[in-house]
């Protein structure tokens, strides 16, 4: 995905977060996203199942109940990322930097939190059956 189709899929997805009937709610379902800047972004409710964000930079970005099922999200910067609600269950998320996330209420059943930073997130409900925490903090 080319940069550009990036920010009409953005600018699209805002329009529809406003009520803009110009507007389509963010479908990047298997996007490959590795390494793309995403900070301070707003993609609630969007779709990212099985999406590549190896690397990308979601510091501060809204994900809030978006769909991550299966998303690669190793190596991504998720500081301060609010992520209630979210689903990412059987995502990758090995040494993924979620410092001061808000993870309050995700469903992270499968996930892959090894060496995760985790210090000061908050999983207040957060569902973790089965995930992997092996090394993280």
């Amino acid at each position: 995905m080319t940069k550009d189709e990036l920010k009409i899929i953005l600018e699209k997805h805002t329009l529809w977060l406003q009520g803009n009937k110009e507007g389509v709610r963010a479908s990047l379902r298997g996007a490959d996203l590795r390494g793309a800047n995403l900070r301070n972004v707003n993609l609630s409710v969007a779709n990212l199942r099985n999406a590549n964000l190896r690397g990308a930079d979601l510091e501060n970005a809204n994900l809030r109940y978006a769909i991550l099922w299966g998303a690669n999200l190793k190596d991504a910067n998720l500081k301060g990322a609010d992520l209630e609600d979210v689903i990412l269950m059987d995502a990758d998320l090995r040494y993924a930097i979620l410092r001061g996330a808000n993870l309050k209420g995700a469903d992270l059943e499968n996930a892959n939190l090894s060496y995760a930073n985790l210090e000061d997130a908050i999983l207040m409900r957060a569902q973790l059956r089965r995930a992997n925490l092996r090394g993280a903090n």
